[in-house]
């Protein structure tokens, strides 16, 4: 596990140096923010917020997914240690001893379908961590896509519904781009 943290440490802070402006930037907005919350969950998002030419701040999405990671973190390391403690009385049990005063109303049967209730539930919670990383990181790519996006009040979009003169229905779309 500490080799898998280290890896990633190095292959983030490589990808930071090749990532830095050079002469050319050959690296485009929304990949470079979504190498950013890759890299570091929130980033992408500050990224965005500091290359904005317009008043769009992206600094409040970053406790948000905070909150995301930790919540889902902090339920994952509650499953795990249900799912631990239901196994350790399980083997207890097992070896004709006396358990946790916490498990004596179940029996064994019970005790297996507690310990694939929770180990399905931390199997879910480790879903939610990834859910939420990679949503902060398509978060970070859209918002990017959308920096030097026109939004002046001069644009207009005006569906209307029509009536042909042989009674068809439909819409009628009309854009106006000044």
């Amino acid at each position: 596990m500490k080799l898998l943290i280290l890896f990633s440490f190095v292959a983030c802070t490589l990808s930071f140096i090749s990532a830095q402006q050079t002469s050319k930037d050959t690296l485009i907005p929304y990949r470079k923010a979504a190498l950013f919350s890759a890299c570091l969950p929130g980033a992408g998002q500050v990224f965005n917020s500091i290359h904005t030419t317009g008043r769009k701040n992206a600094f409040w999405k970053v406790p948000l997914i905070a909150a995301g990671l930790g919540g889902t973190t902090y339920i994952l390391i509650q499953n795990q240690r249900m799912v631990q403690g239901i196994k350790s009385e399980y083997a207890v049990r097992q070896t004709g001893s006396i358990g946790d005063p916490q498990w004596l109303d179940y029996d064994d049967q019970a005790l297996v379908s507690l310990y694939e209730q929770y180990a399905r539930l931390r199997d879910l919670s480790i879903l939610g961590i990834g859910a939420v990383y990679a949503l902060q990181i398509l978060d970070a790519a859209v918002e990017a896509h959308f920096l030097n996006f026109d939004v002046s009040k001069n644009l207009s979009l005006m569906v209307r519904p029509s009536v042909s003169t042989d009674l068809r229905f439909g819409l009628t779309a009309k854009l106006n781009l000044h």
